[in-house]
């Protein structure tokens, strides 16, 4: 029995700098991800998002390669998301149970697919998290709205949430493959079996319409939020020009009196 592991590390991790730090054996690289055969069956699977995983590798060789890879990471987490799944090798076997997965033999490029999605599934409890946060914050303006008939936002601060409402939406576009499979699995049936089965198991496209939905609804509620703000400030404009044009008769009503 072997255990798959995976962790978020930090919101990223250089990849470049940490091909030139590590010496093991790269098996697989692009320039969001890296995929090493750190010693005999174990392996590490690094991703530019700052998810690292790893198959068959001792607690302390784990804590050992995360400080080799603090230095290129950007805030890096003190407490990390995580998810471990047991993969067993039995020959002609290929299924993926709810709570391990059977493997014919130890494939790499059957291994890489498993860290691979155990991977994106920590990242969807993370990116899970942070829409959850937000709709909630944005649930509090609208409870505001709708007791104070007014928003308690300033300009700035809901230009500020809009931007990290983008910023979110787009690194899940950019980081997450829950809808594309890998180049490996297209001419191999048992890969793309794989691929399949290891995607329903973790509920990765589930999981992501639920974020994405999250998301949808805060982008209407804040695009609610900008038309009222900026209906004010238009308010406001109108009521400065009102008061101008009025001074302005009076100071002439008034020369003309003198």
């Amino acid at each position: 029995m072997y255990k798959v592991v995976a962790y978020q590390v930090a919101s990223s991790i250089n990849i470049k700098s940490c091909k030139q730090q590590l010496s093991y054996q790269l098996l697989f690289q692009d320039s969001d991800e890296l995929f090493y055969k750190y010693q005999d069956n174990a392996f590490v699977y690094m991703f530019q998002y700052g998810m690292v995983s790893f198959f068959n590798m001792s607690s302390q060789n784990i804590e050992d390669l995360l400080k080799q890879i603090k230095p290129n990471t950007s805030n890096y987490f003190s407490e990390k998301l995580s998810e471990a799944t047991e993969v067993l090798v039995k020959p002609n076997t290929l299924k993926v149970q709810f709570n391990h997965i059977e493997l014919p033999n130890l494939d790499q490029e059957m291994i890489r697919l498993v860290m691979l999605y155990a991977s994106q599934s920590v990242a969807l409890d993370r990116y899970s998290e942070i829409t959850e946060e937000l709709l909630e914050q944005t649930h509090q303006h609208t409870l505001y709205l709708e007791n104070k008939g007014k928003l308690d936002i300033s300009g700035h601060k809901l230009k500020r949430f809009i931007g990290k409402t983008l910023n979110i939406k787009n690194k899940i576009s950019e980081n997450l493959y829950i809808f594309d499979s890998p180049d490996i699995t297209w001419d191999n049936e048992q890969l793309n079996k794989l691929n399949t089965d290891l995607k329903n198991s973790f509920d990765l496209k589930v999981r992501y319409r639920v974020i994405h939905d999250r998301i949808e609804i805060i982008k209407e509620n804040l695009e609610l939020f900008k038309d009222i703000m900026d209906h004010r400030e238009s308010s406001t404009l109108e009521w400065i020009i009102i008061i101008l044009i009025v001074i302005e008769v009076f100071d002439l009503f008034v020369a003309k009196l003198w």
